[in-house]
């Protein structure tokens, strides 16, 4: 190789070099100053060897109970959350190494999401009957749990459930989820802001607090492993075999983007009158 030629490569790897300390740096800073400024809004409960985050609202029986979508974590349901507090209690959680909660010892397994939201629910003290809502991933993982202990669910409500299995979809998702956490710490990510600006029609907290995590590497760490096991979540909502007189209602919104989904205001709408009929058919019956 000619040396004009190694001058010029040797001077773009520092340059490169160069550019990804200086984004590690920035997104070092911003972590931090954003640890101090969208602090948890709920309680950290232990679940065995970790704690999980939960943050209810409002008063009234039945509690709705929400999970999150994919890649997302309480945060992203900051709309239904303040319109269902009118009618009930309803409880936003963070999956395990989502959002606020820590991820414990144990890989990811979804079959163990079920057992620690039911721990969860204990340790806060929160009763059945529960009316569980859950979208995309989240929906599956409300079956599931609706599934493992049906006396605590009253109704199920679910939006945008996962479909068949797209195998290229779900590669593609992956691939990108699996760099993000790389893009993530040399603060890529944060300056085009690929992920976080699906947060931006929430209201202002909860677009806040997403955002912020949007730009993790650990929250993304997690998300990717999630969309990883994508297919044996599917199939476990498949294959949830739940009480026939349970109602189940079904809400389809518009939209490509399973964070814009939940905090376009619209969605939000339809996803709330869709609970606040369950709430009410749970409470005649």
């Amino acid at each position: 190789m000619p040396a004009s030629i190694r001058r010029r490569v040797t001077i773009a790897g520092v340059v490169l070099l160069f550019l990804v300390l200086v984004g590690a740096t920035y997104e070092g800073v911003a972590t931090a100053v954003e640890r101090r400024q969208f602090p948890h809004p709920g309680r950290l409960l232990n679940v065995g060897d970790h704690q999980l985050h939960i943050y209810c609202r409002g008063a009234g029986t039945p509690t709705v109970i929400l999970e999150a979508p994919e890649t997302a974590m309480s945060s992203a349901w900051g709309w239904v959350q303040a319109s269902v507090e009118r009618t009930t209690r309803i409880c936003a959680y963070d999956r395990a190494g989502l959002g606020w909660s820590e991820s414990g010892d144990a890989p990811f397994s979804a079959r163990a999401v079920p057992e620690q939201l039911h721990a969860l629910l204990m340790n806060a003290g929160e009763k059945p009957p529960f009316v569980m809502a859950g979208a995309d991933l989240g929906a599956a993982f409300a079956m599931s749990y609706a599934s493992r202990y049906p006396d605590d669910v009253a109704a199920l409500v679910i939006v945008n459930p996962p479909g068949p299995f797209n195998a290229h979809a779900a590669s593609s998702s992956l691939r990108f989820l699996s760099l993000s956490p790389w893009l993530a710490r040399a603060g890529i990510l944060r300056v085009t802001r690929t992920l976080s600006s699906s947060a931006s029609a929430l209201p202002p907290a909860s677009a806040g607090a997403l955002k912020t995590f949007l730009n993790r590497p650990d929250h993304l760490t997690r998300a990717a492993e999630e969309v990883a096991d994508g297919d044996d979540i599917s199939s476990i909502a498949d294959a949830a075999a739940l009480r026939q007189s349970m109602p189940v209602t079904q809400v389809e919104v518009e939209g490509k983007d399973r964070i814009a989904d939940l905090a376009d205001p619209r969605n939000a709408q339809d996803i709330t009158r869709a609970i606040d009929v369950a709430v009410a058919r749970a409470r005649r019956n």
